[in-house]
Formats: structure tokens, C-alpha cells, sequence
């Protein structure tokens, strides 16, 4: 709906899915984004219309024209992103729910601009991108486009911004993903000292990996209110967000790539388009777990719908604490055995099928070895096909090794190009997927997989980050990427399309590639390639804050000599998520044999409520350093607990069930049956007391609640 303020200018008022937010639109058709909330608009006294002026609602830059502000390296004060004017305001609903549209031009240069908010029905998260057009006669080179961008995101609470912000970042890298941190401002060395200062907290990913050192996403909390913002940026290459502060208030903003983060430009030439890398942001009242709850609803509404995420079947992957890239017909065989012995339903067969021996910088062919199987990789897939699982391969289709027989029979072409020499990292290079040749070839690999070998399962592998981009038949090296980036989940997109069943795992040197644009796509995540089983507890109990639980697959490996403790703390790394289970199974004793079987068996009667349950942390989430952790799913009355004990002194361990206070339920060990562990319910306080007797061990309880 829309009213009038002060007759000084029009406020259009928006409430839908517990969400609140409003925009200003001056006589001028100067447009203001004021407002973006779980809770009511509050006029604020003291706000000026100098003070609303800086209340952009896309900020955006143009080579060539001035930046009018006293901004350091922040992207405010754009031009012509401050001269936008409103053509036109839409407000309508699509089969997702209500959708906003702010038609805006700048009349110096023709380009017109579209800022759109895209809400989902009974969710309070938005999926929100700028499209711009150029409908004038000179080009212009792009140097920012937000994507999202709202100044305020402090000003709701009587405390000062300095006490009352938190702002919680998920710190990621290989072998240490899902590693959240929470600072103040002053932890980040940003203090109010002026209505705005230079300093602002910049986040940004370079490269084709888009989650190598920050997961692409975070949390802002505000304490005075109860209140705060999450947000993702879907996109598979680099990005960029940043906070500071303007006008005595904080901004948010959320970009793909920039030129000044990011080496991106684009000239867009008359008639020519482009549109920016979409990013979601959610408003709750609540804190951490209420925003990634509301965010898991959303992951799960965005993305392809498909039957993995509804089966959830268990995966065996020969790979991790087991063959280790050295699979052969001889390896393979009792390992398949005990696989389909435990009730996995899928196998893969990982790296290393292709070549003789050392294949790190030979890949590209992908053409089995006839050493590793004299009689044909057919013989083994079929076998796996006749102990009732789906057959996988493991694959890194979009690298070419340095080394590879085709490397130098293709052109330059095919790849990444820098300067005029082709990219390398890590001795591959890096395929094109704009190049038709490339796509033709790709399309070839998956098609020689899927109907000569009988593949249903595909574990995609990205071990390189290529760097900023390419220079080929691009206006700078960050476009090059950019479109290359957007044509390799086309591709994506087009082979589901063909191969509706064929399961496709994203990954990327474990969780290097973790987000929401090709997660969209893909059913399943690698999360990790931690080799440590009690570091890859800890990454596994924060995961679901990235990934949601059925899409979130975790290794279990029991060692070949370990005792009981260690097949159960590794079949609870995975109990509540995804399943990739590997290990040397044909190798180890019967009673750990039993207990793999019995968690996997376990796993079967739960999955329902893992594809539908809500992701907990009744303790806060957990990182390496933690003594005891605890994860959870609640699904209806329903409350499925792992507990982890590491180092913790105490054998006991208090969870709050705050939610549950006064409830009488029925709480029991769920796995291992048998285990060694106590536990006791108390209403009155709402408090689940664990008792684990010994370090590094873990259980997975159930609470129930009567009714």
C-alpha cells in the first residue's frame, strides 16, 4: 500500500511474510529504500532529507563519472546510481509470491534500471538482483552494480550500534569449513567516530571458487532488538559485500564481482543488457538458528526439485581413508561387497579410474584404464549394478591437465587466458564452458558415462581456482569470468534437463564451492575432505548452516585399526546429514562391521525427517575448539540430537531445550543402541543432561515430545 509523509514525498509501505519494508519516493522520483525489517517502520525524528538522500536503493558506477562522496574504497556516492529517477513502480505476484519492481532511468545516459525484489510465499527472506538496460547512444563501462543495498540495518533499538551489533562470518578453507566467528564492530576495528568514516568491513571471494575463504553468506544480529539479517550471494565466481557506515547509519551491500574487488568492467554498448548476480537476504526476530532456519526454507524452495533430496540414498565413495585415487578391479570388488553388505545404494568409484598411475596432471580424456581394469571399468560398474546399487564415477570435467593427450590438440581457445598465455593452477588448466567446443566436448564425457557405462551418479571435483578470469573475447578479465561462470550452470541446467535421474555432487577440494547458484542445481555438497574424523565432527555440526541437511554430505571412514568409539563418533558425523560413507569395510572386524550397519540401517528409518527437519544448535554453533558439541533437526514433536564429546573434562554435558520447558517427553539413545551414555530430562528448566563417560565419543539421541 501506499500514503503520503509530511506531503514531502510518497512512502510506499510493504508487509508480507513478516517482513517490513518501506521506500520513499521524493517529487523528484528520487527513490529512498528506508526500511527492510522483521519489524514495523518507526519514522525517525531526526531524519533530514539530506540524511534520506543517502538511503540508496542501487548504487551503481559508470567509468568516467564522478563518485561524490567522501567514500575511501566503499562503493557509495555513485554515479549515476544517484541521479535513478522512477519511471515506473510494479507490484505483482508470480507462482513464488509477491514480486516488486522499480523501473528507475538515468536520463544523462539512456540506461534505464530495474531493482527487483522477488518474496517467497511464507518466508521472510527475499531473492533480490538489478537488471540494467542501455537505451541511450553512447556505451558506458560498468565498474558496480548492487545487487542489494540498504543503508540502516542498525537503526532499530535504543543501544548504541557498538553494543547492541554483532556480525557473525562464516570462515572457510580446505579442510576447516563451516568455522563461524561472532565479532562486535570494535573486534573489526570499526568505530563510530564521525557520521561516517573510511573504514568499512569488506568481504570478498576472487576465482572459481566461490567459498574458499568465507562461506558466501553471513549473519548480522542486533542484541537491543532481538532482531537480525542473513544473507547469501548466489553466485559461482567472485563476489563482494561490504558494511560501513554513511549518514550515522550502517550500509549493506551485496555484488557479484566488482572491478575494484574483483578486476571486473563491461562496457554495455547501446541496446545491450546486464544483469546483476542474485543474492537473497532475510529479516527475523531472532537469532542465529532463527535465520538460518528461515534461510534452509528458502534453500529448499529456490532449488531444482528432485528425488535425491526426498530419498536421500546412502553413497559409498572408495576415495576418502580408502583407496585414497588408486582404485583397481582387484581393490574394488570386496569393497563393493561390504558396501552393499551395510545398505549403501550408491557407489562411486573416485579418482585415478582414468589413467595407469600418477594422474593429477594428465586428466582431460576421461577414459578408463585398461591396467586398473584389464576386463574394462563395465565389469565393475556392472558389479556394483548387481549388488543392488547405482554405479558412480568420479569426474573433473571442467579442468584439462597440463599434461593431458588433448591438451595439445586443442586451441588456446578451449581455455582460460591471461596476457596470452593459457591459465594454470595446480598443473591443470581451465575449460571454457562459453566456447561451443568446449560445451560439445563436455556434453560427450557425461553422455559416454551415462549411456555406455550405465553411470547414475557423478561426483563433479573442482581442485584449481583459476583466478580472476580470462581475457578471451571479454571486456576484462572478471567478465570473461563472470560469463563463463553463468555458462557452465547453463550447462549444468541443460544436462539435468536430459539426464533428469543422474545425481550430480558438487564439489570443489571438499567445500571450496559451497553456494546457492550451483547448489540451485545440484542435489548434494561435499562439505569437507577433512582426513581427521574428530575435526570432521566439527565441521559437520555447523554445516547445515550452509548447505541444508539433505543436501549436506559428510564423510564416515572407519579406520582400518580403531576401536568401537571410532566407527560411531564417524557414523555420527553423517547421521544427521548426508551419508558418504567410505573406509577399508572388507578390512575391519565384525563387531565395527555391525556398527556401520546398524547406524546406515538407522539412517534409512530417519531420512524423512532429515529432508523435511529444521537444523538446530541448542548450544551454539560449534567449531574446532569445541569441547563437547551438540546438532540437531527438530521435525514436529520430534527432536533428533548428536552429541559429540572431544576433550571436554566433564563427562556431562547440559543442552537447553528452552522450547520444550514444562513438556513432558520421551528421550532415548537412538545410536549406538548399545552405547555407553546416560541421559535425563528436566522439565521444569527445560535441560537435556548428557553423559558420555569418554572423550572423543558421540551418540545421537531422541527427544520426543508427548502428546
Amino acid at each position: 500500500m501506499s500514503r503520503l509523509k509530511e506531503s514531502v514525498s510518497q512512502l510506499i509501505e510493504i508487509q508480507e511474510n513478516g517482513l517490513y519494508l518501506v521506500f520513499e519516493v521524493t517529487e523528484e522520483k528520487d527513490v529512498r529504500f528506508l526500511h527492510f525489517s522483521s519489524l514495523p517502520f518507526v519514522w525517525i525524528s531526526e531524519w533530514d532529507d539530506k540524511t534520506r538522500s543517502k538511503f540508496r536503493l542501487v548504487e551503481i558506477h559508470f567509468s568516467g563519472e564522478n563518485q561524490n562522496d567522501h567514500h575511501g574504497s566503499k562503493h557509495t556516492g555513485t554515479y549515476p546510481g544517484n541521479r535513478l529517477r522512477l519511471q515506473q513502480f510494479h507490484d505483482k505476484r508470480t507462482s513464488e509470491g509477491r514480486k516488486l519492481l522499480f523501473e528507475m532511468i538515468d536520463e544523462q545516459t539512456g540506461v534505464e534500471v530495474v531493482s527487483i525484489f522477488q518474496f517467497y510465499s511464507g518466508i521472510p527472506v527475499i531473492k533480490a538482483w538489478t537488471e540494467v538496460s542501455h537505451k541511450g547512444n553512447q556505451s558506458v563501462g560498468l565498474e558496480y552494480v548492487s545487487s542489494f543495498a540498504y543503508t540502516g540495518i542498525d537503526k532499530e533499538g535504543l543501544t548504541n550500534r557498538e553494543d547492541k551489533i554483532k556480525l557473525h562470518i562464516p570462515h572457510n578453507s580446505w579442510y576447516g569449513e563451516a568455522q563461524w566467528k561472532k565479532y562486535s564492530l570494535q573486534d573489526l576495528g570499526l568505530y563510530m567516530v564521525n557520521k561516517f568514516s573510511m573504514k568499512r568491513l569488506s568481504y570478498s571471494s576472487n576465482g572459481t571458487w566461490s567459498s574458499s575463504q568465507y562461506a558466501p553468506m553471513a549473519f548480522l544480529e542486533n542484541l537491543g532488538t532481538g532482531s537480525g539479517l542473513v544473507w547469501q550471494i548466489e553466485h559461482n565466481g567472485s563476489w563482494h559485500w561490504e558494511i560501513s557506515d554513511i549518514s550515522e547509519y550502517l550500509y549493506l551491500q551485496l555484488s557479484g564481482p566488482t572491478e575494484a574487488e574483483n578486476h571486473w568492467w563491461k562496457e554495455l554498448k547501446p541496446g545491450e543488457e546486464f544483469t546483476s548476480v542474485p543474492v537473497s537476504i532475510g529479516a527475523v526476530s531472532g537469532g542465529f538458528e532463527q535465520a538460518i532456519g528461515e534461510l534452509t526454507k528458502y534453500r529448499r524452495r529456490m532449488r531444482r526439485p528432485n528425488e535425491d533430496n526426498k530419498q536421500l540414498p546412502v553413497i559409498f565413495n572408495d576415495y576418502m581413508n580408502c583407496l585414497f585415487g588408486d582404485p583397481t578391479t582387484e581393490k574394488l570388488l570386496p569393497i563393493i561387497d561390504a558396501a552393499s553388505e551395510v545398505g549403501c545404494e550408491y557407489f562411486c568409484i573416485d579418482c585415478g579410474w582414468y589413467s595407469d598411475g600418477y594422474w593429477w596432471d594428465g586428466v582431460g580424456e576421461w577414459l578408463p584404464s585398461q591396467q586398473r581394469f584389464p576386463n574394462g571399468i563395465k565389469e565393475v560398474l556392472d558389479y556394483i549394478g548387481n549388488k543392488g546399487m547405482i554405479p558412480g564415477l568420479w569426474l573433473e570435467l571442467e579442468v584439462m591437465g597440463i599434461n593431458s593427450p588433448l591438451a595439445d590438440k586443442v586451441p588456446d581457445g578451449w581455455f582460460f587466458l591471461r596476457h596470452g598465455k593459457r591459465v594454470i593452477d595446480h598443473s591443470r588448466y581451465q575449460l571454457d564452458f562459453r566456447n561451443p567446443e568446449v560445451l560439445e566436448f563436455a556434453n560427450g564425457v557425461i553422455n559416454r558415462l551415462v549411456n555406455q557405462y550405465g553411470v547414475g551418479y557423478i561426483k563433479m571435483d573442482y581442485n584449481i581456482n583459476a583466478g580472476i578470469g580470462t581475457e578471451r573475447e571479454a571486456d576484462s578479465f572478471g567478465d570473461g569470468l563472470l560469463e563463463h561462470n553463468r555458462a557452465y550452470l547453463s550447462w549444468l541446467d541443460s544436462i539435468f534437463d536430459k539426464y533428469p535421474d543422474l545425481v550430480i555432487e558438487n564439489c570443489g577440494s571438499g567445500g571450496m564451492r559451497m553456494d546457492y547458484a550451483l547448489l540451485s542445481r545440484h542435489s548434494i555438497q561435499s562439505v569437507s575432505d577433512q582426513t581427521d574424523y574428530l575435526k570432521n565432527g566439527a565441521i559437520a555440526a555447523a554445516a547445515a548452516s550452509l548447505v541444508t541437511p539433505e543436501q549436506c554430505a559428510v564423510w564416515s571412514y572407519p579406520l582400518k585399526e580403531g576401536d568401537n568409539e571410532e566407527v560411531i563418533f564417524n557414523m555420527v558425523n553423517s547421521l544427521l546429514l548426508r551419508i558418504h560413507q567410505s573406509g577399508h569395510l572388507a578390512e575391519i572386524n565384525s563387531e565395527r562391521l555391525h556398527l556401520v550397519k546398524e547406524a546406515i540401517s538407522y539412517y534409512k528409518e530417519i531420512r524423512e525427517y532429515i529432508a523435511n527437519g529444521n537444523p538446530i544448535w541448542p548450544t551454539g554453533i560449534p567449531n574446532l575448539e569445541s569441547p563437547w558439541m551438540c546438532f540437531g533437526l527438530q521435525h514436529d514433536n520430534k527432536y533428533f540430537l548428536a552429541v559429540w564429546r572431544l576433550q571436554g573434562d566433564n563427562e556431562c554435558f547440559s543442552i537447553p531445550l528452552s522450547q520444550l520447558e514444562g513438556l513432558d517427553t520421551e528421550v532415548k539413545l537412538s545410536y549406538p543402541l548399545n552405547g555407553d551414555a546416560q541421559v535425563k530430562w528436566n522439565k521444569d528448566n527445560g535441560t537435556l543432561t548428557v553423559c558420555i563417560p569418554k572423550q572423543n565419543a558421540a551418540r545421537i539421541f531422541e527427544v520426543t515430545v508427548k502428546q
